[in-house]
């Protein structure tokens, strides 16, 4: 599983400012983030960067490592 934080406005949209989601890829964890938390969710989302191990990710390909 990896763990997730959010900032600001996906934090607030998220209603946490962490959790761990199990994923392979970074597009299996954005659906499962949208599932979980809703549209609010997914407009901050789309405005947002991911960083994994504090490097921007964009590649719906990119995996997600345990952690």
């Amino acid at each position: 599983m990896a763990t997730l934080r959010y900032f600001a406005a996906a934090a607030e949209a998220a209603g946490t400012n962490s959790e761990h989601v199990d994923a392979g890829d970074l597009a299996t964890l954005r659906n499962l983030l949208i599932q979980a938390h809703g549209a609010d969710f997914e407009r901050v989302l789309n405005r947002c960067a991911v960083l994994i191990d504090g490097v921007r990710e964009d590649s719906p390909t990119t995996p997600i490592a345990p952690g």
